[in-house]
């Protein structure tokens, strides 16, 4: 026969019979026994089961069930609920600070979050792809002027001689053209789209996801993979495979492949049409026109499994170098080739004399170190508010303490009690951050989104949650659980001017942090005006850009420049190669009288038209301007001030250069310097020059239009497409202000700074906030004290100077703090601006003033109400 099984209240005596209390072990031995029994004869043994140890459980509390033999009693569910209990009371109690401490928490968090999801997009960057470990750039350092130089830009025929001499380090090697527009026009629609020509194995490198048709598509000389966007824009709903597409006007192309989007944050983002490198290569004739010496084209691979970067880099170093030393005059610019792992590409894009120096990642560290600081800054407050108001918790710590808590348990009370806090603030924050995160992707030019499914994000957010209530309630419950019962019951504990040092200390971290973010985002909108401020060396009020699309427009040129004077909209026209406000082309090769053997030189190249000066407003400093009366011009050069100083010619006008090739040209004049590439770096030395017989290559890819000041700009724009139209038809016509396109030189830095003045001022609002606290709390403990001086006769600006002279204080010297330190890392930020501000006393003053402004403000409300209070109810008996 089996044993009868014991029933739970058997077991609960049982279990609870060494280490129980005595009164609730006979407790549970009697009068529950006895409603077990009734319950059991009315509901059954089920219902009655689970109902008695529902009622045990209620009877667990701090201090009844001790600990016996070092084993720990049972009671955690009821304990921590009745410390969730004590705390929402409190949170009740209190609701202004409560407001405080969950106000302050809430906004720190919502900063931290919103820089933790930015820097997870970051780092996340290209990770979609299935091998991006294994994929690279290859790019190449070359000397010119003493310095290396690095390009991303490589020669037609690298590819070829990678995979014929150095195959075994890769598993793909892709040539491909630059990415820019190109026209797509079907019988019905006409679009434009950014895309490449790229060698067909392309498709298994970026592990394209085909929505129709095979990765295998690209094969046929003819054809065109669209991105599912694109693919939409031209046919709608209907299928796309098979159709056939007017590519750039002499491209006949079938679809042979749709794929799908890829994600905002990679590289590749903007391709939405891919065609055949071959195809490139055969319509342009590239391989009769081209040498190792022209970087042109973009080179990509995917390395061997069984090898690692650095190997295949140092493998490769001397590709490019050999052939130039048999088939080009390029090794004296010494080439070498490496390969620029995807990884590494958009964090670490920078470099300065051959060396990765870095590039977004000093973002990345930055505002993660500022979210870290803005919440901590939250976590300080609730520091400060909760042991500020330690008298008012000394009695109930006391009186827990006689009845037998331990201080573990009274650490664990107030940590729990925070943590209510922190789960709280963090509900805020969740709501915080969807409300803003449209604004926050439109200021950071990003596509981020709350990760509602991913379980890791919730993971993450609960651990986040937990550190910092854990942080926040590290220093109260540390303090609180530390006060002596006897003393807290006997009346004799005060916490004492020391205790408040601490708080004193913190409130001190909490401003220096505030006033090195003020100070950080002064400079970085100093420097951006400085740059913006910088002259530019040519008119832009007025200067449009129109991209030419056709040649019917260069064939037409003197007849569409003609119209469009007519029109009385326009003041002045001109073509050109390259755009003023960038950089597109370079050229080497040149002799002068007077150079040096050695120097490996460079000069930024346009071919521009007769009236480009007039134009855009140039100004000449020495010599003249080209003439379409002198047929001499076709062989002369308009050099930069930069490029003057550089070849060292006393009097440049009329001197002779050799251009490899292409024979000799003289100088015919001299312009100031003009910034087209980044504006905080030096300028380099530029050549300007007609177009002629011995330059065919030069193609005109740009309309340069000066607007009539006299006529409204959108008339004239209007005026200026219908003529242009006439010679192009086919292509929408676009247009870019020249100093809105200068603008975008500054985008990155607007964006930083935008991001650092909102984050600075979330900072000093969360201080102020705690600030706020800390006043309303002093003046609430010295009300009485304020009671008495009025009617001893101080006035309400005494009793103001009294209450504020401390907080002052403080802030002096957070002030003195913050200066120090924000100059050393501002400083340091400055460093890689070649063009840039000296940091000067003014911007450290402004700081302090706007710091001791903001202080005086928070603190003088509860100042000035603490004054003005009657002091018949200040001086009343409780």
């Amino acid at each position: 026969m089996e044993p009868k099984k014991p029933s739970p209240p058997a077991l609960f005596i049982r279990f609870f019979r060494w280490f129980c209390h005595p009164e609730l072990k006979r407790y549970i031995e009697g009068d529950l026994m006895e409603l077990y029994d009734e319950r059991l004869k009315a509901s059954g043994k089920k219902k009655a089961d689970l109902q008695f140890v529902a009622d045990v459980l209620l009877l667990f509390r701090p201090g009844i069930i001790r600990p016996v033999n070092g084993y720990q009693s049972v009671n955690n569910y009821a304990m921590f609920k009745s410390y969730f209990k004590i705390g929402w009371r409190n949170l009740l109690r209190s609701k202004g600070y409560s407001f405080i401490n969950i106000g302050g928490l809430a906004l720190g968090m919502t900063v931290a979050m919103l820089i933790g999801l930015w820097i997870y997009d970051e780092l996340s960057y290209d990770r979609n792809f299935r091998n991006f470990d294994r994929i690279a750039r290859v790019m190449q350092n070359q000397v010119f002027n003493g310095e290396i130089e690095t390009w991303g830009n490589q020669a037609l025929q690298l590819g070829p001689e990678l995979r014929n001499v150095y195959g075994s380090n890769f598993d793909h090697v892709i040539m491909a053209s630059g990415r820019g527009d190109h026209k797509l026009v079907t019988d019905e629609k006409r679009i434009s789209a950014s895309g490449q020509f790229m060698e067909p194995a392309v498709t298994d490198m970026l592990t394209l996801k085909m929505v129709e048709g095979t990765a295998s598509g690209l094969h046929e000389l003819n054809s065109i993979l669209l991105s599912q966007t694109t693919a939409k824009a031209l046919f709608g709903n209907e299928t796309a495979l098979g159709k056939t597409i007017r590519a750039d006007d002499n491209l006949d192309v079938k679809v042979t492949g749709v794929y799908e989007d890829l994600p905002a944050n990679c590289s590749f983002a903007s391709l939405h049409i891919i065609m055949p490198w071959e195809l490139l290569v055969k319509t342009q004739e590239l391989e009769k026109r081209v040498s190792w010496g022209n970087s042109w084209f973009q080179c990509m691979v995917q390395i061997a499994p069984n090898t690692t970067m650095t190997t295949v880099s140092q493998n490769i170093k001397e590709a490019k170098l050999k052939r130039v030393l048999v088939e080009d005059d390029d090794a004296r610019f010494k080439p070498e080739l490496f390969l620029h792992p995807m990884s590494r590409w958009h964090l670490y894009s920078d470099f300065e004399n051959g060396v990765s120096t870095g590039g977004a990642i000093q973002y990345v560290w930055m505002f993660g170190v500022v979210g870290a600081f803005v919440l901590f800054l939250a976590c300080i407050n609730f520091m400060n508010l909760s042991t500020a108001r330690s008298e008012r918790r000394a009695k109930e710590v006391g009186i827990r303490k006689t009845i037998g808590s331990v201080r573990a348990q009274l650490v664990n009370q107030f940590f729990t009690e925070s943590l209510l806090v922190a789960l709280l603030a963090f509900a805020f924050s969740i709501v915080m951050v969807q409300l803003a995160l449209p604004w926050f992707n439109e200021v950071a030019g990003k596509r981020i989104t709350i990760l509602w499914t991913v379980p890791g994000f919730w993971m993450a957010c609960i651990a986040f949650a937990l550190v910092t209530g854990i942080i926040a309630g590290s220093y109260p419950a540390l303090y609180l659980s530390s006060f002596q019962a006897v003393k807290v019951l006997k009346g004799t504990f005060r916490a004492g001017r020391y205790a408040a040092i601490p708080r004193k200390v913190l409130v001190v971290v909490q401003f220096t942090v505030s006033v090195t973010l003020i100070v950080s985002t002064i400079i970085i909108f100093r420097q951006i005006q400085f740059a913006q401020s910088r002259p530019v060396g040519y008119s832009q009020n007025g200067l449009i850009l129109v991209p030419i699309k056709t040649n019917e427009i260069m064939n037409h040129f003197d007849v569409l420049r003609n119209e469009l004077l007519k029109t009385h909209a326009v003041k002045e026209v001109s073509a050109s190669e390259g755009s003023i406000t960038e950089t597109w082309t370079t050229n080497s090769g040149f002799q002068w009288d007077g150079k040096d053997p050695n120097t490996t030189e460079e000069f930024v190249t346009i071919g521009i038209t007769h009236d480009f000066g007039k134009t855009i407003g140039w100004q000449v400093k020495q010599g003249r301007d080209f003439s379409i009366e002198m047929a001499t011009d076709s062989s002369g050069f308009i050099i930069n001030e930069a490029a003057a100083e550089y070849l060292g010619f006393k009097n440049p006008v009329g001197e002779a250069m050799q251009w490899g090739n292409n024979g000799e040209w003289r100088i015919i004049g001299v312009v100031k310097d003009m910034i087209t590439q980044s504006p905080y770096a030096p300028v380099k030395p530029m050549l300007f020059f007609l177009k002629s017989t011995r330059l065919d290559f030069i193609q005109f890819r740009l309309l340069n239009v000066r607007l009539n000041p006299s006529i409204a700009a959108a008339d004239g724009i209007a005026r200026i497409e219908s003529v242009v139209k006439k010679y192009d038809p086919d292509n929408d016509f676009e247009y870019q202000f020249a100093d809105q396109e200068f603008g975008n030189k500054f985008r990155n830095e607007k964006r930083i700074g935008k991001l650092a003045l909102v984050f600075a001022s979330l900072a000093i609002l969360i201080s102020c906030l705690g600030l706020f606290g800390l006043a309303s709390f002093t003046a609430e403990q010295r009300t009485k004290e304020i009671g008495i001086r009025k009617i001893l006769g101080a006035s309400i600006g005494q009793l103001w100077q009294l209450l504020s002279r401390d907080f002052v204080l403080l802030v002096v010297i957070a002030v003195a703090l913050a200066i120090p330190i924000s100059f050393y890392f501002m400083s340091s930020w400055l460093t890689q601006y070649a063009y840039r501000i000296e940091i000067s006393w003014h911007i450290f003053a402004a700081a302090c003033i706007c710091a001791l402004a903001i202080t005086i403000l928070t603190v003088s409300y509860q100042s000035l109400r603490a004054a003005t209070m009657n002091p018949v109810k200040s001086l009343r008996s409780e």
